[in-house]
């Protein structure tokens, strides 16, 4: 398996605590990861290392073999926007956008054409299955239907790797399963790995492989539900 973004020996500290310690980690293109483990044993943390929100204090986070700390801050934020998307649990759509707009928006920032862009997120709105709701504000969406429009936004670019930072911790469990649903088979079509934080046993199978998290260790390493791992 050709490796997507891997973290060599990573360890973070905030002041005198370690969040993570020399932790290994490897993900594979179309792979999805669940990162499982209760709240505080390092996951968030992890997350963001891995999408270069943050920079390791020991060791190393490689995309395609290029280290993430190594760039300079122009060329960091350009992987960022063109490699990662991002699901996060509290939804972030933008409240003066409707449905569709928000879809578009990060496509408009990469510099798609209008024809491009209106395709791309027509295709999305039917993939997520909102058509009836493309023109609705964020306010006149349930949450289910606000995460199902952000995990959209997240695949619009295409991007290599999807973070998901507790994607259903703020959803009924209605809701939670048809967005893991989603996620499963978006990620699937799009070819997309994905990186999923959870304190679900449940959100966590529909993963290729399952890593739990304590203390800022990996204790375990099981396969999920998720299907073969490409």
């Amino acid at each position: 398996m050709a490796v997507l973004l891997e973290a060599r020996g990573v360890t973070k500290r905030y002041g005198s605590r370690a969040v993570l310690q020399s932790l290994d980690v490897a993900i594979a293109k179309g792979e999805r990861l669940a990162l499982l483990g209760p709240s505080g044993c390092g996951k968030t943390t992890l997350l963001n290392l891995l999408g270069g929100l943050d920079l390791p204090d020991e060791g190393t986070v490689r995309l395609e073999g290029e280290a993430l700390e190594a760039m300079t801050a122009p060329r960091l934020a350009e992987v960022r926007r063109r490699t990662y998307g991002t699901v996060f649990q509290f939804f972030h759509l933008i409240p003066t956008l409707d449905a569709r707009e928000n879809i578009e928006l990060p496509l408009h920032l990469l510099g798609w054409t209008p024809a491009r862009i209106q395709d791309r997120a027509r295709e999305l709105v039917a993939a997520v299955g909102l058509e009836s709701r493309a023109a609705a504000w964020p306010s006149e969406l349930s949450g289910g239907e606000m995460q199902r429009i952000a995990v959209a936004r997240a695949l619009a670019a295409r991007p290599a790797i999807l973070l998901a930072d507790e994607p259903t911790g703020n959803l009924d469990r209605a809701s939670g399963e048809a967005v893991l649903d989603l996620l499963a088979r978006l990620t699937e079509q799009e070819g997309t790995a994905m990186v999923m934080v959870t304190h679900s046993e449940a959100a966590a199978t529909i993963c290729h492989r399952i890593l739990r998290l304590v203390d800022g260790r990996i204790i375990e390493g099981r396969t999920g539900e998720g299907g073969d791992r490409p």
